[in-house]
């Protein structure tokens, strides 16, 4: 999903300014119920304008009275308050795994209204037998959610052209140059699906969505590195409260940083990425499950618990190696914290002493404490609640794009 932080600047026109003021109204509504005295207060704007905003914005199914609002110490009645309507639109995310699809439907207040999960193993498959089962599992979910979705975004484990249709290459899927929003198009109109087959579509890397599920739902600091893991080994920059996508879109590629220069060949054609050391088949290799199917994730966390030296050895290896890139990123970064997400974060138990030990190590230049790593309490869910929080985000920053 890309940034979504407010209109473009433009020129000014009466539509123009009508449309930022109703971003601003809805804005200032989304953090917090509020009655129409304390918007117009907030914005500047007088209370007969906030009363005409607030009354298109009510026809439009964005926000709902919701009884008397809190005292504020004044005199004279409270007016009523004004809240996002959780039937309005909502945001629909999807997710395609290596091993798993997802679907997830949110409403404007970013609650979960439906969220399923389909473990299948999509490696090589063809695009559009993928895109088929996807189209389903969102048809159902979005039955499920009982609300009218206003787009629709993709979490993909792979390199995402720049204006967010075309996958150009996820190596774990062995797909390359995919027009994703043609292809669920397809799949949703060939399952039945004719209004969500013409929601507005969007893709984007799953690393970068599940950093922007930690940014707006972790609860941590407007700086930091989130590292995650599925398949492969993903990483996402956030600066000042926005994710760093490079020139090109393609920054976070944490898993194809090299830990061993002269080290195992790498997919991608390198040597000694990562991803050779701490992604799925290597950490499954090192503990001796080479060839195992299924939730690898979910396996090594049963088996470490149940204390399997072997896979708590692999583990602890895939935790140096993680500490050692993130030391790099740190150094280059100084990022406020490191947070580990996705697999990671079910398998931390085994990886983090040994990524502290490494940072410890290799972080000597500024100050670091071992307090500044930490686990996402999104975890695995993190890509998918990107996906579709994204998409109410998108409505509040501008909510004159349900006109078009």
């Amino acid at each position: 999903m890309r940034d979504t932080e407010g209109l473009r600047a433009g020129p000014a026109s009466q539509q123009g300014m009508r449309r930022s003021n109703l971003a601003l109204v809805l804005g200032v509504i989304a953090r917090a119920p509020r009655s129409r005295a304390e918007v117009a207060a907030e914005t500047g704007l007088t209370r007969a304008a906030v009363s005409s905003l607030a009354e298109e914005l009510i026809a439009a199914g964005l926000l709902v009275e919701e009884g008397p609002a809190a005292p504020s110490g004044k005199v004279g009645r409270p007016g009523t308050a004004l809240g996002l309507n959780p039937e309005g639109p909502g945001g629909l995310g999807a997710e395609i795994g290596v091993e798993h699809l997802g679907a997830c439907v949110v409403d404007l207040r970013g609650e979960v209204r439906s969220w399923r999960r389909q473990e299948i193993r999509n490696r090589d498959r063809r695009p559009a037998a993928v895109m088929a089962d996807l189209a389903e599992l969102l048809r159902r979910a979005t039955a499920e959610a009982r609300l009218r979705p206003a787009g629709l975004a993709l979490a993909v484990p792979g390199l995402v052209g720049d204006g967010g249709g075309v996958l150009l290459r996820a190596a774990n899927l062995g797909w390359r140059d995919v027009s994703l929003a043609a292809e669920l198009r397809l799949a949703l109109r060939a399952a039945g699906a004719e209004a969500l087959a013409e929601l507005p579509m969007e893709a984007d890397n799953e690393a970068n969505l599940g950093g922007l599920a930690e940014l707006w739902l972790g609860g941590g600091p407007d700086h930091f590195l989130h590292v995650s893991a599925e398949a492969g080994v993903g990483g996402a920059i956030v600066v000042g409260g926005r994710l760093l996508r490079g020139a090109r879109g393609y920054a976070g590629e944490l898993g194809h940083v090299p830990v061993h220069p002269d080290g195992r060949p790498c997919a991608c054609g390198a040597r000694g990425c990562l991803e050779q050391y701490a992604g799925e088949a290597a950490v499954l290799r090192a503990a001796g499950l080479d060839g195992i199917r299924g939730d690898w994730v979910a396996m090594l966390a049963e088996r470490a618990e149940a204390g399997d030296e072997e896979v708590r050895a692999a583990l602890a290896g895939a935790g140096g190696a993680l500490g050692t890139a993130a030391a790099g990123a740190v150094n280059l970064l100084d990022p406020a914290e490191v947070v580990l997400g996705g697999g990671y974060a079910q398998l931390a138990p085994w990886l983090l002493p040994a990524m502290r030990a490494e940072l410890a190590a290799r972080v000597t230049v500024r100050p670091w404490s071992g307090e500044r790593l930490r686990v996402s309490r999104l975890g695995r869910r993190g890509p998918l609640l990107g996906a579709a929080v994204g998409v109410v985000r998108a409505i509040v920053a501008d909510p004159g794009r349900l006109e078009g």
